[in-house]
């Protein structure tokens, strides 16, 4: 594990996203072992979005890296989405997914999954469609900032997303703590916040680089996540399949909360 925190600036010069798609969001890797970890989550997703309450106009997704995946279910309960990364060539690929320009990762196998999760395989090239429409914007955001998105200013949307984003952004508890606070500002009052963030990891690495991560714990992200304003309605943890070499994760929480209409 990385003795030092990876900061802003290792990523915005050394993260490949390509790389990371390759290692990370594919169904199965170059052996044919299925992609436990990502069908998973998936599955977590479909679950988490199709709670009751979980739809409306916006939804932000804070930290969606290159990826679409967490996109793939809620896609179906929001009218637009917004996403927001700070690293700049993540936001190219996925803009180039968007555009469904020349090299972009293929998506289809996921979709698909997804699509036959809920119900209908054949459906993929709609999905596909359906969220290439509804990704209204892609913003540079940075979630220790109390407003992530500076110099533009959002209005509060319906719902948040952050899949796999704070513990690698956050240096320490406190850094944890304010950036839900941050991002918990994006929220209306009333809407909702859904998470998936990895337990007990301290690092995760593909194409020979090692990336930190911060080792949390379930009951210190429900705090954080009630300190920011929210009130959890859904947890849920999962173990970690077994023998991956690209991170030391232990668990995987699924977290959906509410944030409270003011008093």
């Amino acid at each position: 594990a990385p003795a030092v925190f990876t900061g802003t600036d290792v990523y915005q010069r050394s993260f490949n996203p390509q790389e990371y798609l390759r290692e990370f969001c594919r169904l199965s890797n170059s052996q044919g072992q299925p992609n436990t970890f990502l069908m998973q989550n998936l599955r977590a997703l479909l679950k988490m979005f199709s709670l009751e309450g979980l739809r409306g106009d916006t939804l932000i997704d804070v930290g969606c890296g290159p990826t679409i995946y967490q996109l793939l279910s809620a896609c179906e309960r929001f009218q637009e989405i917004i996403a927001l990364d700070y690293t700049d060539q993540n936001r190219r690929e996925l803009e180039k997914w968007l555009k469904k320009e020349a090299g972009a990762f293929n998506w289809r196998p996921v979709v698909e999954y997804v699509c036959e999760l809920e119900g209908d395989r054949e459906k993929w090239a709609e999905k596909e469609e359906k969220l290439r429409k509804k990704v209204r914007q892609v913003l540079k955001c940075d979630v220790t900032k109390a407003n992530p998105t500076e110099p533009v200013s959002l209005p509060p949307a319906d719902c948040i997303v952050s899949t796999l984003c704070l513990e690698a952004a956050c240096k320490d508890f406190a850094t944890f703590r304010s950036a839900l606070r941050n991002i918990g500002a994006l929220v209306k009052p009333g809407g909702h916040l859904v998470m998936v963030t990895v337990l007990r990891e301290t690092y995760y690495a593909f194409n020979n680089q090692v990336f930190s991560c911060l080792r949390l714990e379930k009951d210190v992200v429900e705090e954080a996540v009630e300190g920011a304003g929210f009130d959890v309605k859904f947890s849920e943890v999962q173990p970690c399949p077994p023998g991956n070499v690209c991170a030391d994760c232990e668990a995987v929480l699924s977290l959906v909360a509410r944030k409270h209409a003011p008093i």
